[in-house]
């Protein structure tokens, strides 16, 4: 069902961090909707004057993170002595969301899917690489991930937003167990889509603005090996729209829930070669954990500024909808930005 993804490589004068960004951008291969179809489509979210409307499957998108959850995304990193390491990045789902205008049959009812998220302690094989995110993440860690899991599943009875003009919720996965216990987001999309198709045949072009991911991003080893770079057990949380409406900006989302993702999409326009016959899903939103130092703010650029930018996206996000995000509200609870 899954093919090969192509890594991303990064120009090396690029800043650790935006050559983090860059490495695990999904590019899913661009499809061409045909000509009869676009009058199909919703005109409040997707301008029907165009030529040519672009889309990926989702099936593609996940085969973008097939590889990356085998062996990790690698990524280079300048360490401050400046000799450069590829850091290793494996990928899990951490949240997902999707609206459609029309109601997609599911073997499932989305409350049911809330209640999806429980700790199954048989998710690891011992030969998943759960040793390795261990060695990553320290006892403390785990056990203040259980307080916040305790507070969030408190919180997270009926957070979920009910108003007809986020569109039809087909679908919506939040991860609450601990790290030590997840398996790489292929693995869990495989398993979710057993019941609910959708995940693997739905279009960008079937899905409406409020549809939305996270990945949270655990490291597992780099290459050459490093003692003592505490900056390299930095774990991030990624966000990423599905919807079509976002790949470029011509509608108006003044009244749209997803007004201030717009805002942040127009700022940062995503450059794509004519022809490069892929769509890139740049990340609008980012959180990180356990990030110490400066490794991943380079002197005489604009990280920091962005660092905070991509955290109060994904905050202004979540609010927009009314989500209690557990992994955000870890990451967040012991970031040092």
């Amino acid at each position: 069902m899954f093919s090969s993804s192509l890594l991303l490589s990064s120009p090396i004068e690029d800043s650790n961090l935006e050559s983090f960004i860059h490495c695990i951008t999904p590019t899913p291969p661009s499809r061409s909707l045909p000509q009869s179809c676009i009058q199909e489509l919703n005109s409040q979210w997707q301008p029907l004057d165009k030529d040519i409307v672009e889309y990926f499957t989702l099936e593609d998108l996940w085969n973008c993170y097939y590889e990356w959850s085998a062996y990790g995304a690698g990524t280079p990193v300048v360490l401050n002595s400046s000799e450069e390491i590829t850091q290793y990045y494996v990928p899990y789902l951490s949240a997902i969301q999707i609206y459609t205008n029309k109601s997609v049959t599911a073997s499932r009812t989305p409350r049911e899917d809330t209640d999806a998220v429980e700790f199954e302690s048989d998710s690891w094989s011992d030969d998943s690489g759960s040793d390795k995110l261990s060695r990553s993440l320290s006892n403390n860690s785990s056990r203040a991930w259980d307080a916040v899991s305790e507070d969030s599943s408190l919180e997270q009875e009926g957070s979920w937003p009910t108003t007809n003009k986020l569109g039809n919720l087909y679908f919506q996965y939040f991860e609450m167990s601990s790290p030590y216990w997840r398996v790489p987001l292929s693995d869990k999309v495989t398993e979710l889509a057993r019941n609910h198709p959708g995940l693997m045949s739905l279009r960008s072009v079937d899905l409406l603005p409020a549809s939305w991911m996270s990945v949270a991003w655990y490291p597992i080893y780099h290459i050459p090996s490093r003692k003592n770079e505490k900056d390299l057990s930095t774990c991030f949380l990624t966000y990423h729209t599905l919807s079509s409406s976002f790949q470029d900006s011509p509608v108006d989302y003044d009244n749209s829930c997803c007004s201030e993702v717009a805002k942040t999409t127009e700022r940062k326009p995503k450059p794509k070669p004519k022809g490069s016959g892929t769509i890139s899903l740049t990340p609008f939103g980012l959180a990180t954990y356990r990030m110490q130092g400066d490794l991943w703010v380079k002197p005489d650029t604009s990280d920091e500024e962005r660092l905070v930018n991509l955290h109060c996206a994904a905050d202004s996000w979540l609010k927009q909808l009314n989500v209690q995000h557990h992994d955000f509200n870890f990451f967040s609870s012991h970031s040092t930005m």
